[in-house]
């Protein structure tokens, strides 16, 4: 073995996707992936910067990581992700503890930056055009990091969207999608290493293959995951209302492996400041596709996520995009105050919110959403519902998991007890018999 090498990453599941790709790089090169970063000869940080708080989580990381070289055994520390493809330039100047960064589209060049390093290089740049095609060939030694019995398919990477708040396009480019056999073929892998669960992830998931096949093909896709052996939920993030076809929603509908739950991030409810934004939408064409949703599944759980503080937002656009979250009636929601980030078109504009207004404005949000979340989890009393095992809490003797309506590490949970053994990872049905603000309480039955 070569080397022992550390790796921490942090922000979203597309970032995770891709930690997970080069540990497999990593290992197949004969380096031990270890988890105690004292016993790291080599750290890695695969960090976030999409807004303000993840920026200064991805820095106060690299400074906690960079102690280990002076108390550790640690030789060289790694910038990988967001951060470096953002602040290449500045990187070395601002941080001279890093000995490398790796750009978001370079990051199966890991194992040959690590080995510089151990030869005593310094100040090493791994870049490449953000533009530049997927590596599909790396996704099949994916070590993952998840729980073992669910795991993320990144689909496609970049955005074409461009909205004025986001700096994704600098970050990741433009919108390249994955081939249907590359993901079909991970896929297998994943279900023969126990994943029952797969997450479909994207920037823009909704637009899967326009740029290969002249057209949204992302229901195909699903198609052809569904007939994959071992895997049985199929789980949509990160859809757009404006890009999500007929075709999808009927495939949703038909395939009995897919989870009737779709995350469409909306951002806000009223149409000035979605054009302010520069979204492609309005209210009504999300309300009308919601509706499209709901009556193809009338179970079906809708997640989204809304963003509070927008420059130059009103009280009276304030009011309309409450108006609208207590109309739709969203099964889950998450709120963010706007982050005005350097070299978007929002943070150059008039009007930007004071802190304590996005704040004030993101808590009655919230405070709508949890009575409608309490609303819709005392409906599930009584009822048995089909439960994913995440794992048991043994001192109080109860198993954790999720319904179709919860992903991971971002919904609600339901604690079970049962009079016998359950695996993580198993199935169990489980009778509601009490609900909280988003979770649920039960028991298993035969």
């Amino acid at each position: 073995m070569k080397a022992n090498i550390a790796f921490v990453s942090l922000g979203c599941d597309k970032n995770r996707v891709d930690s997970e790709v080069m540990l497999g790089i990593l290992r197949e090169r004969g380096y031990t992936i270890v988890s105690d970063e004292t016993e790291a000869d080599i750290i890695v940080v695969n960090t976030c910067c999409f807004i303000k708080d993840a920026l200064e989580e991805s820095i106060e990381t690299i400074i906690e990581m960079a102690e280990y070289k002076k108390n550790g055994k640690c030789k060289g520390l790694i910038v990988s992700g967001c951060l470096a493809q953002r602040f290449e330039k500045e990187m070395f100047h601002e941080m001279p503890e890093v000995d490398a960064v790796i750009g978001t589209t370079a990051y199966e060049s890991v194992a040959d930056v690590a080995d510089r390093i151990l030869n005593g290089e310094k100040s090493i740049k791994a870049m490449e055009n953000i533009d530049s095609q997927m590596k599909e060939e790396n996704a099949s030694k994916r070590v993952l990091s998840t729980a073992g019995h669910y795991a993320y398919l990144k689909i496609s990477e970049g955005c074409d969207n461009h909205c004025t708040y986001c700096v994704i396009p600098k970050m990741r480019g433009k919108h390249r999608s994955r081939t249907m056999e590359s993901l079909v073929e991970e896929t297998k892998m994943l279900a023969e290493n126990g994943v029952k669960e797969l997450l479909v992830v994207a920037q823009d998931t909704s637009i899967y293959g326009r740029d290969l096949y002249g057209k949204p093909m992302l229901h195909e896709l699903l198609k052809r995951l569904c007939r994959i052996e071992g895997i049985e939920w199929i789980r949509l993030l990160y859809c757009y209302a404006e890009t999500l076809t007929d075709e999808t929603i009927q495939t949703m509908a038909e395939e009995d492996k897919i989870c009737k739950y779709i995350d469409i991030p909306i951002q806000h409810g009223s149409d000035t400041v979605l054009k302010r934004m520069g979204r492609k939408t309005s209210s009504k064409l999300i309300s009308d596709k919601i509706a499209a949703l709901r009556t193809a599944m009338p179970d079906i759980c809708i997640r989204t996520t809304i963003i509070t503080g927008f420059p130059g937002e009103t009280e009276e656009e304030f009011a309309e995009v409450c108006g609208f979250v207590e109309k739709m009636r969203f099964d889950k929601l998450g709120v963010f105050t706007y982050s005005p980030e350097e070299g978007t078109p929002a943070a150059e504009m008039d009007n930007q919110i004071d802190e304590e207004v996005k704040e004030e404005r993101k808590n009655y949000i919230m405070e709508i959403q949890k009575r409608i979340s309490a609303e819709k989890c005392e409906e599930m009393i009584g009822k048995t519902i089909k439960v994913i095992t995440d794992g048991k809490i043994p001192e109080e003797g109860v198993y954790c998991g999720r319904s179709y309506k919860d992903a991971p590490d971002i919904d609600g949970l339901v604690f079970f007890k049962a009079d016998y053994e359950i695996m993580s990872g198993d199935f169990a049905d489980v009778k509601i018999n009490e609900a909280s603000d988003y979770d649920l309480i039960g028991e298993a039955v035969y």
